[in-house]
């Protein structure tokens, strides 16, 4: 049996950025990480390989870098682990045993076993496999009805990408009331949603699927809960992902109510040596110091790079006690992207705060070709001013604007800091600098604040 210092089961963000800051931090520490398929994707550039990138091979992700710093990878399945005596067996019976487990297992999609004809032939997940997508990506060439079940994030993009391709009718059924509801504040819910009707999508939202249908065993229509029909050749299930625990919970790791293995602030789990990163480890959220259910590569990579340092004793502090969940989209032109607290979560939290937002362009002046308008909306306790939220929805300065509201928020910034930012401006890149748009929304709240 070969023996390692560390050894990583999975190959996605989370193992990736694991396995990298750890060799860079321990060089002379012997690692080994194992992944399921030769190639490996970017996860969250899965929808655009329908349209946008128009290739599976477009966006393809993998260790190299791992490899390049002198990790070693080998491509098969573990199917079992000793998590006292840290061994990992594989498919074809090699077995190797290390200091430092780690696992990286990420998450497998939500299977709807209630909807009836969920396993029909021509219905398809948003898997993060590259040769399941791929065969999914040739499989859609020839289909020309399709209907995507689920208006989150993949749902969406998929539906959008899709729709783009002139050839093809397209059906998004979401059963909340708008589309992105787990993300976004109501307001910013609605504009999204106008956002995909705005396309070629046919958006249903407010429905439920009762069954998809397929007599020969093959999809022919879905039946919603309105009592409409709709034909189809193929059905994209798009509604949600569940941590892929499987492995670790034979091995007796400590999973929560939430079927994600239970760690502490530094990724280790109860049995010693043994640690969990990325979608299969538990989260605790930012604000509310609860179990959370926050599946992203940015969080997991993240977690990912304070595990790499301290695999071998701490020696960074972490410098965030919980999930801060930050999403962004884009959606027929518009970008759409939140963090932290809106009025839908902070009613479920029980958080009091005071909302301001204030609109303009993300150039001065404004009457430049490739303007858009930009819109932030922020959050802050009306005690003392901290920023808890924010959204922002404009142009695509939004992606990178979101990200300076969380480091805000992580780091308690208060809206009468914010008043002192001091700023860099251009014509071509930002707002004026006399309204500068995260500033005028900071002022707004303190007003009310004054109140």
């Amino acid at each position: 049996m070969k023996h390692y210092d560390v050894i990583i089961i999975g190959a996605g963000p989370a193992g990736i950025i694991t396995g990298t800051t750890a060799k860079k931090q321990f060089p002379d520490k012997s690692m080994l990480m194992f992944k399921e398929e030769e190639k490996g994707l970017v996860p969250c550039g899965i929808p655009y390989i329908f349209y946008r990138l128009g290739d599976v091979d477009k966006n393809v992700m993998g260790p190299k870098p791992f490899v390049d710093l002198g990790g070693e990878v080998i491509t098969e399945k573990v199917i079992e682990v000793n998590a006292e005596n840290k061994s990992v067996k594989t498919e074809s019976g090699k077995e190797f045993s290390c200091d430092k487990l780690v696992f990286a297992t990420g998450s497998n999609v939500v299977i709807p076993t209630f909807i009836p004809g969920h396993d029909l032939n021509n219905v398809y997940y948003i898997k993060k496999s590259y040769n399941y997508i791929k065969q999914v990506f040739e499989d859609l060439k020839t289909k020309k009805n399709i209907v995507v079940i689920g208006g989150g994030f993949i749902g969406a993009e998929v539906a959008e990408q899709l729709a783009l391709n002139t050839d093809k009718n397209i059906t998004l059924v979401e059963s909340e009331e708008c589309c992105f509801s787990k993300a976004f504040s109501k307001d910013l819910c609605k504009i999204a949603t106008e956002a995909l009707r705005q396309t070629a999508i046919k958006v249903k939202t407010a429905t439920k699927v009762e069954k998809i249908i397929g007599p020969e065993g093959k999809v022919t229509s879905v039946l919603l809960s309105t009592g409409e029909e709709i034909p189809c050749e193929a059905v994209i299930m798009a509604i949600g992902y569940k941590p892929n625990t499987e492995l670790a919970a034979k091995a007796g790791l400590q999973l929560n109510k939430m079927g994600a293995i239970v760690v502490d602030n530094y990724e280790r789990t109860t049995v010693k040596g043994v640690c969990a990163v990325g979608d299969c480890s538990q989260t605790v959220g930012f604000l509310t110091g609860r179990m959370d259910y926050v599946m992203l590569a940015s969080t997991a990579t993240a977690e990912a790079r304070v595990l790499g340092h301290n695999l071998f004793g701490i020696k960074i502090r972490k410098n965030f006690t919980g999930t801060l969940a930050v999403f962004s989209t884009e959606i027929n032109g518009i970008a759409m992207a939140a963090a932290g607290l809106n009025d839908t979560n902070a009613l479920e939290a029980n958080v009091q705060y005071v909302s301001a937002q204030f609109s303009d362009f993300d150039t001065h002046p404004g009457g430049f070709e490739d303007t858009k308008p930009l819109t932030v909306k922020l959050y802050a306790s009306p005690c003392e001013g901290s920023i808890l939220g924010g959204e922002v929805w404009g142009g695509k300065s939004a992606g990178e604007m979101i990200n300076t509201i969380s480091l805000a928020i992580q780091k308690g910034v208060t809206v009468y800091e914010l008043v002192s930012f001091q700023i860099g401006s251009h014509p071509l890149l930002t707002a004026a600098p006399t309204k500068t748009i995260l500033i005028k929304a900071a002022e707004g709240i303190i007003e009310q604040i004054k109140k």
